[in-house]
């Protein structure tokens, strides 16, 4: 493939005939999340990625973690063509054809049957709150014990003030879809528990965004 990936939107379909898109957060958030990834997923196995997006992350951490394999998944067709030509253009043997996976969907009707960590990058609030009760049911089921689940964006905290520019994109996602929002971190929290999850950690991010670490409860 020749020339740049063309910017992308998630919904957009493509406009030519090179099916990459970028994302261009993907270039400013990859190196502070790949740090969070080198200390807490597993030496090896399977990362299901929910979201992928336009399969720049995917590409770029299965690079960076060699042992690990890599699955990315997406309910958007646009999404699931750019994350296969990033494969395609890079070669990349342990980045898995991208999955169509909605994380609303019901758990058992998710198109595999576990793996040893997940990820999600800026999911929650681009999506309705369904896609996040989906995603921890998800979650509860495909994760053994002490795995984890790797959630990254920007967040509500009580009793942690907001930085106005997540209010201000918080309301400019309201007008856009009602639906969509930054969720607050205790009803994250919560519905983790409800399927057998704990939060491991709470992980300070650049441009306001955090990581909330979850793992698999025993049992």
């Amino acid at each position: 493939m020749s020339g740049p990936a063309q910017p992308w939107q998630p919904g957009e379909a493509p406009v030519d005939a090179d099916a990459r898109r970028h994302a261009p957060a993907t270039l400013r958030n990859r190196e502070p999340i790949l740090a969070v990834l080198r200390d807490h997923l597993p030496a090896s196995g399977t990362v299901l990625e929910i979201a992928s997006g336009s399969g720049e992350h995917a590409v770029w951490f299965a690079d960076q973690l060699p042992d690990l394999v890599w699955q990315p998944s997406d309910p958007d067709p646009a999404a699931l063509a750019s994350i296969n030509a990033w494969r395609s253009d890079v070669m990349h043997g342990s980045v898995l054809p991208p999955l169509l996976l909605d994380a609303s969907a019901p758990a058992a009707d998710w198109p595999l049957n576990g793996a040893d960590a997940i990820l999600c990058c800026n999911m929650t609030h681009i999506a309705p709150w369904q896609a996040t009760v989906g995603l921890m049911a998800g979650a509860g089921r495909l994760l053994s014990a002490g795995a984890p689940l790797i959630l990254y964006g920007p967040f509500l905290e009580a009793g942690i003030e907001t930085a106005p520019s997540n209010l201000e994109f918080d309301q400019s996602l309201k007008a856009r879809n009602p639906e969509w929002g930054l969720r607050q971190t205790q009803d994250v929290d919560r519905l983790a528990r409800a399927n057998g999850l704990d939060r491991a950690a709470r992980l300070a991010m650049p441009a306001n965004n955090i990581v909330l670490l979850y793992r698999k409860s025993p049992g």
